[in-house]
């Protein structure tokens, strides 16, 4: 981590992840990048549907690749780069063939080393192969939920899930918030976890930094008035004043509460449900 001297209140307590060393100095490939609009919490009539977002600095996107459709053809890390779009690192593959294409970096591999995508690959870093293939306790990231659905868990920078078991035509997987789930085994995964795991480390400092990356400020609900929110109004400071944390809307959230829908399609993969507060 990069520590600053105190030259100001906001200086001294800020921190950031150091890249030199970690980094290449070049410039994004240009076939795969472009300009895009983000939608800053916004759905597609306009209407606010997240809160607390908006505003930032301008982003270039880069087409990552999360597919992995090219099987038994090795590739080799040519670059690792930032993406502001994402917390992880990202690197430059360069495949046998001659095609370039981005994907998210793993954690201990840097420029030079190779990777491949195979029933039959190497038990290594990087390396792709199916879930049935892969051995109790390693810890895999881009892991889809389908077979070639693409890769769509375990994607933040440091995080993984860890196989557990092999049951029946199904693997599971504990995921980074503890939940165990079932996956079918003939869906693909990346071995190892992801890089720039002291992502989670940095401190912005400041309000400004929040604004640079497009994060809005929050505002108490016990601070608001009545008809803005449950826990609103009061003479002075007041606590919560109900007995369960609920949203803005009345819906219960937080301390462990469920919001998970009774009947969702995906019940019934999941062996265990996440921790959540002390038990964690």
């Amino acid at each position: 981590m990069k520590s600053y001297k105190p030259t100001s209140p906001s200086r001294r307590q800020m921190s950031h992840v150091s890249y030199r060393g970690v980094l290449s100095k070049v410039a994004p490939q240009k076939s795969l990048t472009g300009g895009f609009t983000r939608a800053v919490g916004r759905n597609n009539r306009g209407r606010l549907t997240t809160r607390h977002k908006g505003g930032g600095h301008k982003r270039l996107y880069r087409e990552v690749d999360f597919m992995f459709n090219k099987i038994d053809v090795p590739a080799k890390i040519v670059t690792v780069e930032y993406d502001p779009n994402r917390s992880g690192f990202i690197s430059l593959l360069s495949y046998a063939d001659g095609e370039k294409r981005y994907t998210l970096l793993p954690k201990s591999l840097k420029v030079g080393d190779s990777i491949i995508v195979s029933e039959k690959a190497e038990l290594k870093a990087g390396n792709r192969t199916l879930l049935r293939n892969i051995p109790v306790g390693t810890f895999v990231y881009n892991v889809e939920v389908k077979p070639l659905g693409g890769a769509k868990l375990a994607r933040s920078a440091g995080n993984y899930a860890e196989v557990i078991a092999q049951d029946e035509g199904y693997t599971q997987i504990k995921m980074p918030s503890t939940e165990v789930r079932k996956i079918k085994d003939h869906a693909w995964a990346s071995i190892g976890e992801v890089s720039n795991d002291e992502n989670r480390l940095q401190n912005f400092g400041k309000a400004g930094r929040s604004r640079w990356k497009g994060i809005r400020p929050t505002v108490r609900g016990t601070a608001m008035n009545p008809v803005d929110h449950p826990y609103g109004g009061g003479e002075g400071r007041q606590g919560r004043g109900t007995r369960r944390a609920k949203t803005r809307w009345g819906k219960p959230v937080g301390k462990g509460q469920k919001s998970r829908r009774a009947k969702k399609y995906s019940n019934k993969f999941i062996i265990s449900r996440r921790k959540v507060g002390k038990k964690r």
